[in-house]
């Protein structure tokens, strides 16, 4: 309530909640495309780019018009953007290295016009050294107007021209063999980021402009791999970073708006890098630890198949399993455990370990695949599969592939001799 409260007895800081929810909501959406198409360091080359155009838009007109500046500094930023591709294209210098020249020659000029205008001893000059750090604080109504409207355009070109920019950060040669002008839809997709850029700087800053752009679109690709849920995820997250950022710095009055906003996407950020569902650090320890089980069960079940296959007899001794597989005695009990809880395992006699009838058909269908997948490497060259980079470790394997490795291992005298299955019935699996 509180909250509400200083909003709505506010209406500046209601505006600036608007603008800056915005400006996060068009930023994620821009820097979903770039981030695709691994432009993450344009966006930081776009915003230092954008400050000699804003000294020089103020030199010529005497103006701080929000659409004045922004004419200038998206002439600097296409001329950046230009430069880049110049340098790429006619020298034999990397992207990361003209990004890099670029950015500092851009920003060198602007911090050299800015400490003229501020020695010059014009009146006016005040509030333009804003841009390097952002004030979302100061923005007035014309601002956000400005703000608002910009960031409303580029989410409907966004919007109209999804597919082409789909087609673009996926495939552009593909687009180009359809008779697409991937080399306009790029240029179309740089001059959104040049505005993107540009539009949030009175809020974020030159120099935190590009996490702005890139941080929200990075976030939401750990929780998805479709391009359209990626582009709503990061304008969901960029909004919210903007109106989080906005309601903090508003109850804490010595904290700088566009640094919390940013704070508040690296937030978003680091929880989606730990705790998303599949790609999260958190998932990725859990599917890795639960593999290695896996892998640890399905490994002793071979070796206690395998072990009474040569001795005839279903029954091994807990220290030659703990000698031959390389486990120590408490990671081994372990695994004797985890069988013996899903019934794979018995313990006939203290020191002892044998497999049930279920164990016997497990180890049975493991064995098999193992032995099938050892035959499939050295015979692959005439078995002629079309899915010859499938791992048949874990996928299913084709039919008319495992009827001719099953012919194989009979001629080699490979076969699982113990056979629990019915007459006929071979398992291992089969696709």
């Amino acid at each position: 309530m509180a909250v509400l409260r200083a909003f709505v007895t506010d209406p500046n800081a209601l505006w600036v909640l608007g603008g800056t929810t915005l400006l996060g909501v068009s930023s994620g959406v821009i820097g979903s495309f770039a981030f695709l198409r691994k432009r993450g360091l344009m966006g930081d080359v776009l915003a230092h780019a954008a400050l000699p155009g804003i000294c020089i838009a103020f030199m010529l007109t005497g103006l701080k018009h929000p659409l004045v500046l922004l004419v200038g500094a998206i002439a600097t930023g296409i001329l950046a953007s230009l430069s880049i591709n110049g340098i790429i294209r006619h020298s034999r210098l990397k992207e990361d290295t003209a990004l890099a020249l670029v950015l500092s020659v851009f920003f060198g000029v602007g911090i050299v016009l800015l400490t003229l205008i501020q020695q010059s001893g014009a009146g006016n000059q005040s509030g333009l050294d804003k841009f390097l750090f952002g004030q979302a604080a100061s923005l007035v109504d014309e601002d956000l107007a400005v703000m608002g409207g910009v960031s409303a355009l580029l989410l409907l070109i966004s919007a109209l021209f999804f597919k082409e920019l789909k087609l673009l950060c996926f495939d552009a040669a593909f687009g180009r063999s359809l008779g697409f002008p991937m080399g306009a839809i790029d240029l179309l997709l740089m001059s959104m980021l040049v505005v993107g850029v540009v539009i949030g700087l009175q809020a974020a800053g030159v120099v935190l402009m590009a996490a702005l752009i890139i941080t929200p679109a990075a976030a939401a690709r750990y929780w998805t791999d479709r391009m359209g849920r990626l582009v709503v995820l990061s304008a969901l997250f960029g909004g919210a970073s903007g109106a989080l950022g906005t309601v903090i710095s508003t109850f804490s009055l010595h904290l700088p708006t566009g640094p919390l906003i940013v704070l508040a996407a690296t937030a978003v950020f680091l929880f989606s890098l730990l705790f998303a569902p599949r790609r999260g650090l958190l998932a990725r320890a859990l599917n890795l630890a639960g593999n290695r089980a896996r892998t640890a069960r399905e490994n002793l079940l071979r070796a206690l198949y395998e072990e009474g296959e040569r001795t005839g007899e279903n029954r091994v001794s807990i220290h030659e399993l703990t000698t031959s597989q390389g486990l120590s005695r408490r990671r081994l009990a372990s695994v004797l455990r985890a069988l013996a809880k899903h019934g794979l395992v018995e313990f006939p006699s203290e020191g002892e370990v044998s497999l049930t009838e279920k164990g016997l058909k497990a180890a049975y269908d493991i064995v098999l695949r193992w032995r099938m997948v050892e035959m499939w490497h050295m015979h692959e060259s005439r078995l002629g599969s079309p899915a010859a980079d499938v791992d048949y470790l874990t996928e299913p394997i084709p039919a008319e592939i495992f009827n001719q490795l099953w012919d194989l291992l009979a001629t080699h005298g490979r076969l699982p001799k113990w056979q629990p299955l019915d007459p006929g019935m071979k398992g291992g699996g089969t696709g």
